[in-house]
């Protein structure tokens, strides 16, 4: 398992790194980090897109998933038959956002041995970015930056409202507050060159949550 990971994830991210460093000037580091944090995204749109998609449309769903439940209460076998018929319906995977987490940890984990490992690498000559932030150290501030993203991001998801109301405010309060602090406590032990990683990654997810936003108000304006 550990060579597949190297031969078709840790090589081919660490060649990108290394090509887009080399090829486009000011060959900055956290400039390449950037680049190739939207390529990786950009190849993965399609699935990132799907996953957060079906998360939105998920929370939308709730008052029917609160009706589906009240109406089958005491028959699981029923009320699981209605669910799954509702997502279809909707064309939904209520396990996209595991997918999600899963897609992006042996992408995070080959940065993070990339950037653990070879940032002593002669290719890289410079591991600054913009000759402001030492990537080899922590950073509180790229950090505290991912954190703020993060916290933004999850404040645009979709409130669901009518099903397990209060699992669904946990889960919220989860993503608006723990989630962002853990990120900062994690991140602020890293170099910082995985937090700026973060941050672009982010900030791409904030951009793309904010079209599915509107393509879903849309949808439902016309439906």
């Amino acid at each position: 398992m550990s060579s597949l990971f190297h031969a078709y994830i840790y090589e081919p991210v660490f060649a990108v790194l290394v090509w887009i460093h080399q090829v486009v000037p000011p060959h900055d580091l956290g400039i390449s980090i950037i680049l190739l944090t939207i390529a990786v995204r950009i190849v993965l749109l399609p699935l990132f897109w799907k996953s957060a998609k079906d998360q939105s449309i998920l929370q939308t769903l709730q008052p029917k998933v609160k009706e589906i439940q009240d109406n089958h209460k005491g028959d699981r076998e029923a009320q699981g038959r209605a669910l799954m018929a509702l997502y279809r319906e909707h064309k939904v995977n209520p396990l996209s956002g595991i997918f999600f987490l899963l897609l992006q940890l042996p992408i995070f984990i080959a940065l993070f041995q990339i950037f653990t490992r070879e940032l002593g690498n002669a290719v890289f000559d410079s591991h600054t970015f913009l000759g402001l932030i030492n990537l080899d150290e922590k950073s509180i501030a790229i950090a505290l930056l991912a954190a703020g993203l993060q916290y933004i991001q999850a404040r645009l998801m979709p409130q669901g409202k009518g099903a397990n109301e209060g699992a669904a405010k946990m889960t919220r309060l989860f993503a608006l507050f723990a989630g962002p602090a853990i990120s900062l406590i994690v991140l602020t032990s890293l170099p910082s060159a995985l937090g700026l990683y973060w941050v672009a990654s982010t900030v791409f997810s904030v951009g793309q949550q904010i079209v599915i936003n509107k393509t879903i108000k849309k949808e439902i304006s016309t439906s």
